[in-house]
């Protein structure tokens, strides 16, 4: 199995494991992102975003996405994981830490210093994994976001 850099041709399959991704979080109703967007935002002029994707040979096995951070009180550069996903056909063969692992090297060849990301309170199983590598929760932190129409009226 491997990690690689997420090339355009991989983002039909990148999208395809979104989805299953949002489904098993119960947020697909809120899916709606399309290979157009997907693709602009890893690859177009102005893009926001990294991917890697697992690979055991030809299939597609899971894919990471993230993007640069600034913790401003600490004064620490790193990058936000929007999302990792293994598909569970290939969970417990270490693609999510190898996958962690690469963001990491990708990150302290950069000069970051941290990976910051959040995990529903109900996933209990991604709270065990990240906590067993090491990473720690801020419980005094809550997830706030304007979108649609509280956006659009800003």
């Amino acid at each position: 199995m491997n990690i690689l850099e997420a090339k355009k041709e991989h983002v039909p399959a990148i999208v395809e494991m979104l989805r299953e991704f949002a489904e098993f979080e119960k947020l697909d109703k809120f899916f709606e992102v399309t290979e157009q967007r997907l693709s602009t935002a890893l690859f177009g002029e102005t893009k926001v975003a990294e991917a890697l994707v697992a690979m055991d040979g030809d299939k597609f096995a899971g894919y990471a996405i993230f993007y640069p951070s600034f913790a401003s009180f600490r004064g620490q550069r790193g990058f936000y994981l929007e999302d990792i996903y293994v598909r569970k056909e290939f969970r417990g063969h270490g693609l999510g830490e190898k996958m962690l692992s690469e963001i990491a090297r990708i990150a302290r060849e950069r000069g970051f210093e941290r990976i910051d990301f959040a995990v529903l309170d109900w996933n209990e199983g991604a709270m065990r994994f990240y906590r067993k590598r090491g990473a720690v929760c801020d419980a005094d932190d809550l997830h706030f976001k304007f979108t649609d129409d509280a956006f659009n009226r800003l």
